[in-house]
This record gives C-alpha cells, sequence and structure tokens, in this order.
C-alpha cells in the first residue's frame, strides 16, 4: 500500500513536470510570421522586437506585447460632408496608403494607429478643402492630394509611419448644385459657340473683303496694263501713219502732184467700195462730185502709164488726152 501510493505520487510529479516542461517551451519559443514584428515585454516593460522565423524569450518573466504589421496598408476614409470656401456642400472620402517603419513608435506613441489615421485624415480633407471654392475643388484633385499626403506625413512621423500616397476618391455635389452646374455648363458651351462663329463670320468677312481688294487692285493694274498697251499701239500706229505720210510726201515730191491725185483717188474708192459693200446697208446716201472724181482717176490712169519711149525723131511727146466729159449729174447726192 505504501509503495502504490509513492509510485503514484512519483508519476503525478513526473506529469506536472513534463507539463512544465511542454509549457514552458511554448512560453519561450516564438514564432514571428514574414511582414510582422512583435515586442517583448518584460514585466510590462518594452525590451525589444521579434523579427520574422524563430525566436526565444524568457519564458514567464518576458511576454509579447504587441504585434504589429509592417507592410504597406490601405485606410478607407470613410465618406464625409465637407462645406468649401463659397458654401457649397460636398460628399467627399478616400484613400491612404501607410507603412510602419518603426514598430516600438507604433506601437507606444498611439493608442489606436487605424483610429488615429482615421480622423486625421478627415480632419484634414475637411481643412483642405475648406479654403478651396467649388470649382478649384472639383478639378483640383492632385491638389488636394499632394497638400493631404505632406500634413499626414508630418502629422505621423512621431507614431513612426510613413504615409506613402493620398487619394480622394470622390468629390460630389448635392443634385441641386450639379443641375444648377450643367445649366451653367450648357451656357457656357452655347455662349463659346456663339463667339466661335461670330469669330469665324468676322474671319470670312475680312477674307471676303480682302479678296475683292485683290480683285480691284488686279483689275486695275490690269486697265493701266491695257492703257499702256493701248497708248502704246496709238503711238506705233501714229509713227507709221507719220512715216507713211512722209513717204506720200517724198513720192509727191518727187513724182508731183498726179501722185498725190492718184493717191486720194485710190483711198476714196476704196473707202466707198467698204461703204456700199455692207450688207446691213440698206440705203447708202453719199455727198460726191462726179466730175471731180472721174478727173482724179483719169489722172491716175496717165500716171500709170508713164511717159512715152524715147522715139528716133526725138520729137515732143504727144499731148495727153483730156477726160471725157462726164454727164450731168441730177443731184449731187446719189442713192442706192
Amino acid at each position: 500500500m505504501d509503495m502504490f501510493s509513492i509510485i503514484s505520487a512519483s508519476s503525478i510529479v513526473l506529469v506536472v513536470l513534463l507539463f512544465l516542461a511542454v509549457l514552458t517551451a511554448t512560453r519561450g519559443i516564438r514564432t514571428v510570421p514574414q511582414g510582422e514584428v512583435w515586442t517583448v515585454e518584460r514585466f510590462g516593460a518594452f525590451t525589444r522586437m521579434l523579427g520574422p522565423g524563430l525566436n526565444f524569450i524568457i519564458p514567464f518573466i518576458d511576454g509579447i506585447g504587441r504585434r504589429v504589421n509592417v507592410q504597406e496598408q490601405v485606410l478607407d476614409i470613410p465618406e464625409q460632408a465637407v462645406i468649401t470656401r463659397d458654401n457649397a456642400t460636398v460628399a467627399v472620402d478616400g484613400i491612404v496608403y501607410y507603412r510602419v517603419m518603426d514598430p516600438a513608435k507604433a506601437a507606444y506613441a498611439v493608442q489606436d494607429l487605424g483610429i488615429a489615421l482615421t480622423a486625421l485624415s478627415m480632419t484634414n480633407i475637411r481643412a483642405v478643402i475648406g479654403e478651396m471654392e467649388l470649382d478649384a475643388t472639383l478639378s483640383g484633385r492632385e491638389r488636394i492630394n499632394s497638400s493631404l499626403l505632406t500634413i499626414l506625413d508630418g502629422a505621423t512621423d512621431p507614431w513612426g509611419v510613413k504615409v506613402s500616397r493620398v487619394e480622394i476618391r470622390k468629390i460630389e455635389p448635392p443634385d441641386n448644385l450639379i443641375r444648377a452646374m450643367n445649366l451653367q455648363m450648357t451656357a457656357e458651351r452655347e455662349r463659346r459657340a456663339t463667339v466661335a462663329k461670330a469669330e469665324g463670320e468676322r474671319e470670312a468677312e475680312i477674307k471676303r473683303a480682302e479678296g475683292e481688294k485683290q480683285a480691284l487692285i488686279l483689275s486695275a493694274e490690269g486697265r493701266r496694263e491695257a492703257a499702256f498697251r493701248d497708248a502704246e499701239a496709238r503711238e506705233r500706229l501714229a509713227e507709221a501713219e507719220a512715216a507713211a505720210t512722209r513717204m506720200v510726201a517724198e513720192v509727191a515730191a518727187g513724182a508731183g502732184t498726179d501722185a498725190l491725185r492718184y493717191f486720194i483717188a485710190d483711198k476714196y474708192v476704196k473707202a466707198f467700195e467698204v461703204l456700199a459693200g455692207n450688207n446691213a446697208q440698206k440705203l447708202v446716201i453719199v455727198p460726191m462730185e462726179a466730175s471731180a472724181m472721174a478727173g482724179g482717176i483719169t489722172q491716175a490712169m496717165e500716171l500709170l502709164r508713164g511717159p512715152a519711149p524715147a522715139g528716133g525723131g526725138g520729137g515732143t511727146p504727144p499731148p495727153r488726152p483730156s477726160a471725157p466729159p462726164m454727164p450731168e449729174v441730177p443731184s449731187p447726192w446719189t442713192q442706192r
């Protein structure tokens, strides 16, 4: 009976020792996953950090304090109503990308890092957008993002956090303001279309006036060139007539008045032929003296005959036959 009691007591002790050994090993060996850093506290005070992998601590003396995620994380900023500088209300939300750079500060410098970042982001979104007018807010997302990134990164530095990016996802005015903006946009586009149309018409009028100006200039230049050519032609014609007159005068001076009379009679007959041969002329009334015309023609014939050939007797040339008398003309006007 005593022996059995001793064996039972020994078994209990072994079981207790085995349990203590397992508990000690469990409390002294820690496996930290990748992307996390654990803090070690000794009697509640921070002593060191445990990196990813297998780590050992003093059982029952050291304990695991905070498990800090050191990967880059995304924090969703809930939607909130923000009033702009010109008293327009817009609904705004966004996201923040951050990463813990100092796990000890992130674990002990702030109580809840996620809540603190959310509250800080919402406050600064209201501050940044509150200094901007509605139009600048709707078109200045990059400016808002840059301002928030600078503010949040500086504010979270004591927490051991690096804010890498801030994005505003939505800036949405109320429905009545959207309708008013649509009407304003439509009016602005109509105004631009009217201005563009007016400018186009003005440019067309200018081009048309320039074309008419060039046409008038070219027409004037053409008329001037034509006048120059006409004057030159008249000058050449006058020179030709003067040359012809000089030639006639020279011939008349050499051949006497008979050649001149022939020339005048020839011109007279040709002019009368042109006048009488016109098909459109039904009635020709020409004042003329028949006897004078016949005398001129006779003298022209005598001039064409020339002097008589010289004979053997050397006598005087026979006298020129006189022009046959012309019949009496009843009237000085001839009708044809």
